[in-house]
């Protein structure tokens, strides 16, 4: 698992690193100064917020996490057309690019 970040203080704090660490997460950060490298992890946010989770929330984390790895295995990533990826879906995009 990778978490990704802007290089806010918390963010970049050793205490934040050290509990990343502990649970086996791989930090990830923006370089300094370019604000489009978070742009592919705010949009997959946005889309995540605005198609998928429910505005009534869940009674668990576990109900919460499975919804999203629902939405991530089963929509967004085999189903979901990408402007970006000139409307194929990511693993359309991928498998084009081994062949």
């Amino acid at each position: 698992m990778i978490f990704h970040s802007d290089r806010g203080s918390v963010y970049a704090g050793t205490d934040f690193a050290a509990e990343l660490r502990v649970h086996g997460i791989e930090p990830s950060m923006s370089r300094k100064g370019d604000c489009g490298d978070n742009a592919v992890a705010d949009s997959f946010f946005s889309s995540l917020k605005t198609e998928w989770l429910r505005e009534e929330g869940y009674e668990t984390i576990s109900e919460a996490m499975s919804d999203v790895f629902s939405y991530i295995e089963m929509f967004y990533n085999p189903r979901r057309l990408h402007s970006t990826l000139d409307y194929r879906s990511p693993v359309t995009s991928e498998s084009e690019h081994r062949d």
